[in-house]
């Protein structure tokens, strides 16, 4: 099925952003590059995704990071490689509120680097790090992702 999805990036979109549990927490997928290079993911602050003091989960705030490098890098490469999260790291920095936004992106150089480790046939493991930002441009937290990636035999 993942495959269909991956036909177009207004389907990806759609289908993620509908997908239940970002819709349980207000987060959606704002844009999406058409060649999958890129893609910016929000959540807006409501009644329902507040904690105790009146801001974000913190699990909320990595659930919105958690698994677009690797989706985006699967539609990058396709359907020859595997590609899964392998770890995760968050830093958070100051209470997020608001809203709140991460933006992901793979240049063609990373695409290609990974794509000539990858040849040899061995397990790489790229590392990804990102910025959650509210309205105002703050960092609200970092995140780090370490990504498993091989060629299919």
């Amino acid at each position: 099925m993942m495959h269909l999805i991956y036909k177009k990036p207004s389907v990806f979109k759609w289908g993620l952003s509908w997908w239940a549990p970002y819709l349980g927490t207000g987060i959606s997928v704002r844009d999406i590059a058409s060649d999958y290079s890129s893609l910016t993911v929000q959540m807006k602050q409501r009644w329902y995704n507040r904690n105790a003091f009146g801001t974000h989960f913190g699990g909320s705030l990595y659930a919105m990071c958690d698994p677009f490098f690797a989706l985006l890098l699967v539609a990058k490469l396709g359907k020859g490689y595997v590609v899964w999260d392998k770890a995760a790291s968050i830093e958070f920095v100051k209470p997020g509120t608001g809203t709140v936004s991460a933006h992901f992106h793979w240049s063609q150089a990373q695409i290609d680097e990974i794509i000539a480790q990858a040849a040899q046939g061995r397990s790489i493991f790229p590392v990804r790090s990102l910025e959650v930002l509210n309205a105002q441009g703050q960092v609200v937290a970092r995140v780090e992702k370490t990504l498993y990636v091989k060629k299919r035999a």
